[in-house]
């Protein structure tokens, strides 16, 4: 019977190996290093400090941009009146330095684990064999693997989302610091949300060694069934 749809078949075998030599490389050799490196980097201690909150000066005046002159005085300004404004040193109120760092690190190991495990799901995608009538235990472990792996994609993408929302929450409340600076609560909610981000990071760098644990020993044990899921078919997928 002739094939309804034209395929290079060339074109396919590259395809499939193209998967097949990287994921198999990842799950044996990849996979159990970076479980050691992620180990070892939780065995650090990362020191974390509170970042102060000091606000130079405060005062008043309308539109006062359009008053500065480089001759100025901080005393001529303040005999001016009308809105408050707050000035930071440098300009701005800075980031807590040593927590940007750690997630400066955290990043890259998040996004590492999303882009292996969608070349390994698409390896034990493209084994999946056709759908035929009986003899789908294989073909269930396969699917397992792949949900599995889609998971753990999620997961991680989530921890992404949880970063942001770290620098989102703790910019609102710095700005409640620098609109009510005498108002100590503020202040101490900001290193409280400094410290559960500290704890977070350090779990999500836990979770991310788990993972590859997980995967590295899910696959394993089941490889003979995710590579041949049904032995009539074992030569048909190399």
């Amino acid at each position: 019977m002739s094939s309804l749809l034209k395929v290079d078949n060339a074109i396919k075998t590259k395809v499939r190996l193209f998967f097949f030599f990287q994921a198999e490389d990842l799950v044996a050799n990849f996979f159990p290093k970076k479980l050691l490196e992620l180990d070892n980097f939780l065995k650090v201690s990362y020191m974390f400090i509170h970042s102060p909150f000091i606000i130079l000066c405060c005062f008043s005046g309308p539109n006062l941009k359009h008053h500065r002159t480089e001759g100025d005085t901080l005393r001529d300004k303040l005999d001016v009146t009308g809105t408050k404004v707050f000035v930071m040193p440098g300009g701005m109120m800075k980031s807590n330095t040593n927590l940007v760092d750690l997630i400066e690190k955290v990043k890259p190991e998040i996004r590492t684990l999303i882009e292996k495990c969608n070349t390994v799901k698409m390896w034990v995608q493209l084994l999946i064999p056709r759908i035929e009538d009986g003899n789908n235990f294989g073909v269930s472990i396969q699917e397992e693997t792949v949900a599995e792996l889609r998971t753990v994609e999620g997961e991680a993408a989530s921890y992404l989302d949880q970063i942001s929302r770290y620098y989102i929450t703790r910019a609102k409340l710095v700005s409640k610091i620098a609109k009510y600076p005498h108002v100590e609560d503020y202040r101490r909610t900001v290193t409280e949300i400094d410290e559960k981000e500290y704890i977070s990071l350090k779990i999500i760098v836990s979770e991310l060694r788990n993972q590859y644990v997980t995967l590295h020993d899910m696959i394993l044990k089941n490889i003979e069934k995710i590579k041949r899921p049904r032995s009539s078919n074992a030569d048909a997928l190399y």
